[in-house]
C-alpha cells in the first residue's frame, strides 16, 4: 500500500477540511492492518476536538472504503461504501481522546469483514456491556447507526463512500427503537443529543418524549 498515492484516504481527508480548517493531532495508524494480515480492518482512525454544539470529540475511520487503488468490480461503491463515525461527549478540560472509541470502532469493522453484513441508517445492535467500560455504571449499552449529519456521503476515485455514524443508547431506548423505529426515535430525541453525541454518563431520555409517563 503506497500512502502516496492514496485517492481514497485523500477523499476522507477532503471532506474533513469543510468542516475543520486543519488536520487534527490525534491520529492512531495500524501498525499491522487488516490487507496485510493483521487483526484491524481501519488503516487509521482520527479523533477531532469540538466545542461546538457541545463539547465533544468527533471520530472518523479510514478503512472500510478503498483508501488505495480500486480493487472491486462496482465502479459506484467504495469497498463497503461507508466509513464509521462516532461523536463521544468530552468532559470538561479532557485535553486527549480516550481510545476506546478507535476499539469500538476496529470491533464494528471486523464484524462486516468477517461477516459480509453491512451496518445502514436505522439498524441496531446491543454491545455486550457498557461503553466506555463498566466500572463507571454508564448504561449506553445498544447502539443505532445514522448517517453523519456533517459528512454525509462523498463521491471518490474509487466510487462512493457514506460516512456512518454510530449513536450510543440506553437498554430501554435500544428496545424502542428495534423493529424499524430507530429513525424515528433519533428524531425524536434530537433535541438532546445534538449531532447524535454520544454521552456515556446520561440516563434514558425517554422519559422526556411526549407522552412519556
Amino acid at each position: 500500500m503506497d500512502d502516496d498515492n492514496a485517492p481514497g484516504w485523500d477523499a476522507i481527508d477532503a471532506a474533513l477540511q469543510r468542516i475543520y480548517d486543519k488536520p487534527t493531532q490525534w491520529h492512531l495508524g495500524t501498525q499491522h492492518p487488516w490487507a496485510l494480515g493483521g487483526p484491524d480492518p481501519l488503516d487509521g482512525i482520527s479523533f477531532y476536538p469540538r466545542t461546538d454544539p457541545v463539547p465533544h470529540w468527533h471520530v472518523v475511520g479510514y478503512g472500510m472504503s478503498e483508501l488505495y487503488e480500486k480493487e472491486l468490480e462496482n465502479p459506484e461503491v467504495s469497498g463497503w461504501g461507508l466509513e464509521f463515525t462516532f461523536r463521544l461527549a468530552r468532559t470538561p478540560g479532557q485535553e486527549e481522546p480516550p481510545q476506546w472509541p478507535a476499539v469500538l470502532l476496529q470491533s464494528l469493522g471486523r464484524y462486516v469483514f468477517d461477516s459480509g453484513n453491512v451496518f445502514a441508517p436505522g439498524h441496531t445492535m446491543g454491545v455486550g456491556g457498557a461503553l466506555g467500560g463498566d466500572d463507571g455504571g454508564g448504561r449506553i449499552t445498544a447502539i443505532t447507526f445514522v448517517e453523519d449529519p456533517e459528512m454525509g456521503t462523498v463521491a471518490t476515485p474509487n466510487g462512493r463512500v457514506s460516512f456512518l455514524q454510530v449513536v450510543g443508547l440506553t437498554r430501554d431506548e435500544y428496545e424502542a427503537a428495534k423493529g424499524g423505529r430507530a429513525p424515528e426515535l433519533m428524531r425524536a430525541l434530537a433535541p438532546w443529543m445534538p449531532l447524535g453525541v454520544t454521552d456515556t454518563g446520561r440516563g434514558s431520555l425517554l422519559d422526556r418524549l411526549p407522552g412519556a409517563p
